[in-house]
């Protein structure tokens, strides 16, 4: 088709079909349907426009950008089509590895109760916060990080990074969110590590008069909404870099500013299109 394309002006249309042995009627069609835009070329190009919003959207999935679509534009078709069209423009991401959990029970020590019973929700700000640790390998040793989440909209109210994974790091994360928020008397969630059940931790929680909600022993699903935070920083940004080539300073800046992009600009699969305007997370 090309070749007639090229040569139409020289030589009449129906000669060139005749020599090519193909139909003038199919000609003038292909023509016809190759001035037109690509089928879905205005959905195409509203994806693109999203994930180039922010630096950080390049990590966006399929089902975010559906969700976004869908109750941001107006997108009334099928997730299928978002599936296609992300698949073959090279825009699907995938998690590489699965992450670990690190903490380990104090047998010894007192536990408390599990208030929380797997109910992530919550009917205002500052109500149930729940806490973990992660680790991140460095150029120069291992990274601990703590942060601290509230169940009301998800957002980190608060985190610290160090070097170890110590009480002292946990109990300056809940204080960090405590003074960023003005907030007492909240419910804080974490599992049963000798961390959360350290004399200071629990000081640091009856100063704020906070009660201490734990899962139950080898029970990660009663921490989730905390282990999904991990996996989708770890998937979204971490694991896309070799964070081995970089040093614990360098990694603490990226964490600081994903977790600045996760509060304020990230779209939420369970609040799809809400563009959260927050205070400053306290952390480091």
């Amino acid at each position: 088709m090309e070749f007639i394309t090229n040569w139409k002006d020289r030589w009449p249309i129906n000669r060139l079909c005749n020599v090519l042995k193909v139909s003038e009627s199919g000609y003038h069609k292909h023509v016809r349907y190759s001035s037109r835009p690509p089928r879905h070329a205005d959905l195409l190009a509203q994806i693109h426009e999203l994930l180039q919003e922010d630096e950080e959207n390049s990590n966006y999935g399929v089902r975010r950008i559906f969700d976004y679509l869908r109750l941001n534009k107006g997108y009334a078709g099928s997730y299928s089509t978002i599936l296609r069209l992300c698949r073959d423009n090279n825009l699907m991401i995938r998690c590489k590895r699965k992450p670990k959990g690190l903490t380990r029970a104090d047998a010894a020590a007192q536990k408390a109760e599990n208030l929380i019973q797997q109910d992530f929700t919550a009917d205002a700000p500052n109500r149930k916060w729940l806490t973990d640790i992660t680790e991140v390998p460095c150029q120069d040793g291992k990274l601990y990080l703590a942060p601290v989440m509230d169940c009301y909209d998800g957002m980190i109210v608060g985190f610290k990074s160090d070097d170890n994974m110590r009480a002292g790091l946990c109990v300056e994360a809940f204080q960090r969110a405590c003074r960023a928020h003005e907030a007492t008397g909240m419910i804080l969630h974490s599992d049963r590590g000798s961390q959360y059940t350290s004399h200071i931790f629990r000081e640091a929680l009856s100063k704020a008069e906070a009660i201490q909600s734990m899962s139950g022993t080898g029970r990660c699903y009663d921490n989730a909404r905390m282990e999904s935070f991990f996996a989708t920083l770890k998937k979204e940004k971490l694991y896309r870099l070799d964070t081995t080539k970089l040093t614990k300073d360098e990694v603490k800046t990226i964490i600081f500013r994903y977790i600045y992009y996760y509060n304020r600009r990230r779209i939420y699969s369970t609040w799809s299109g809400i563009k959260k305007v927050q205070s400053p997370t306290q952390g480091s």
